[in-house]
């Protein structure tokens, strides 16, 4: 299956995890994405050395690419970056904040030289803002935001969520944005200049509990294995394990109260007549919940919940996720052999993304620099 931006060219000045991710996305698409590399490498080849002594983060978000040292400040490379993104459709950068215009690579002096290319900058506070110029990584996103606050539970403190999702979720929304802008191109001739910042795109995914504070003056808890705004929903003890479950509606409360909880007592609570009202009295809820499940075995409870099409689910170690049944896992070849990742979600027409080889630092030096060097020597003619 031929990739649906087979032919887009994009040249990626990028480093750690979100422009990465954004270029891994395009490139699973089918682009053909450059990463230049300074003469050290990406710093992200450094992270840890679980995938066969290589990076994890690194062989996750770097495969189908074409890795190219550069040294930006020798005049050469620079007019080597320059050639390259002359015949780009796409040219995607976070380094610190001013650091791309002072190489002449800022996007408003790109946009002035190449009418239809798309520029993306990434940065960790959005232009225009006080805190624009800091540096600034994912942890520290996640507690500026306000998403370490309202994490982990009452009695441990704000937490990391356990995965990097300030950069994780601006990657995604810089591929989302990148894709808008091909498709904006296509009908206008005209490229774009697109600048997103890791703290709006947390402080986006922040919505709710911004407007349960700002609106309805609660600030929310950390409630660990719960749900802010639904109840029940959460982690119940049984005898010979534990169950996590969600309920969604008010006629799920009744089927769950009557049926799998086999308590119309419960059902029949005015105290729980509806979800305003269960989430008020959460404590008490999932008190009575606790005491009906918790003399019960898995199996039991769970077939009761399948019986009558209410959701649950448990809590995996990430052990267990290697073993789950839903996962799909895929080889990904690297320097060292292959390794294997989960599967990106999407499948189109029944087929998942090829899984194209992560490169060797500088591992297309010699070509791209042969490739370019036509462009650069015109250049300087």
């Amino acid at each position: 299956m031929t990739g649906a931006l087979e032919g887009i060219v994009v040249v990626a000045l990028e480093q750690a995890v979100a422009a990465p991710t954004a270029t891994c996305k395009l490139a699973d698409a089918g682009a053909r994405v450059i990463k230049l590399e300074r003469p050290e490498g990406d710093f992200a080849r450094g992270y840890d050395g679980f995938a066969k002594g290589q990076s994890s983060y690194f062989v996750w978000i770097n495969r189908g690419k074409e890795s190219c040292r550069v040294d930006l400040r020798r005049p050469g490379d620079l007019a080597l970056v320059e050639a390259m993104i002359a015949s780009a459709d796409v040219f995607i950068q976070n380094l610190a904040p001013g650091a791309a215009g002072r190489l002449g690579l800022g996007s408003a002096t790109l946009r002035q030289r190449h009418q239809r290319l798309i520029t993306c900058d990434i940065s960790g506070y959005a232009p225009g803002t006080p805190h624009y110029r800091r540096k600034a990584y994912d942890l520290l996103i996640q507690a500026e935001s306000g998403l370490a606050a309202i994490t982990g539970t009452a009695d441990s403190g704000p937490s990391r969520i356990g995965v990097s999702i300030a950069d994780v979720a601006t990657g995604q929304a810089a591929y989302a944005a990148i894709l808008e802008a091909l498709l904006r191109r296509a009908r206008t001739g005209e490229g774009s200049a697109i600048a997103l910042s890791l703290f709006d795109t947390l402080a986006e995914l922040m919505n709710v509990p911004y407007i349960t504070r700002r609106h309805g003056g609660v600030e929310p808890a950390r409630i660990g294995l719960a749900h802010p705004s639904i109840a029940p929903y959460g982690v119940f003890r049984l005898l010979d394990g534990e169950v996590l479950v969600s309920i969604q509606s008010e006629r799920e409360w009744q089927v769950f109260a009557r049926e799998v909880l086999e308590s119309p007592e419960l059902a029949d609570d005015p105290r729980y007549a509806s979800n305003v009202l269960r989430v008020a009295a959460r404590a008490a809820l999932d008190s009575a919940v606790q005491a009906r499940l918790g003399q019960r075995r898995f199996t039991e409870v769970t077939a009761a919940l399948d019986r009558h099409s209410i959701a649950y689910g448990t809590v995996s170690t990430v052990g267990d996720l290697i073993d789950h049944p839903a996962a799909t896992a895929l080889p990904v070849p690297t320097p060292r052999g292959p390794i294997e990742v989960l599967a990106p979600p999407v499948i189109v027409d029944g087929q998942r993304v090829t899984m194209r080889p992560v490169p060797a630092l500088g591992e297309h030096d010699a070509a791209l620099r042969t490739e370019f060097a036509v462009t650069v020597a015109a250049n300087r003619a």
